[in-house]
């Protein structure tokens, strides 16, 4: 781990934190901006959310012949039911 991206903050005892100015500019993480938390057993992922999360797909089949994927699946699957 690179210890130049160490940045602490303090738990207040109403269980919150302040995320670092640095931190909320880069990840452009403004008032209302959702956060996943993720458990990894000995450590916290914290993963900004992005606002419209359906725009992060558009375009991700582009250029795909997915609907030829399609059809070639379904033919495996019903010749595994047979």
């Amino acid at each position: 781990m690179n210890t130049r991206n160490i940045v602490k903050t303090t738990v207040s005892h109403r269980y919150q934190t302040v995320i670092p100015a640095g931190i909320r500019e880069r990840y452009n993480i403004r008032e209302g901006s959702r956060i996943a938390w993720i458990d990894q057993g000995g450590e916290i992922k914290i993963i900004p959310l992005p606002a419209e999360p359906y725009n992060s797909f558009r375009g991700a089949g582009k250029g795909k012949d997915l609907l030829n994927l399609l059809m070639k699946y379904r033919e495996k699957e019903r010749k595994a039911d047979e």
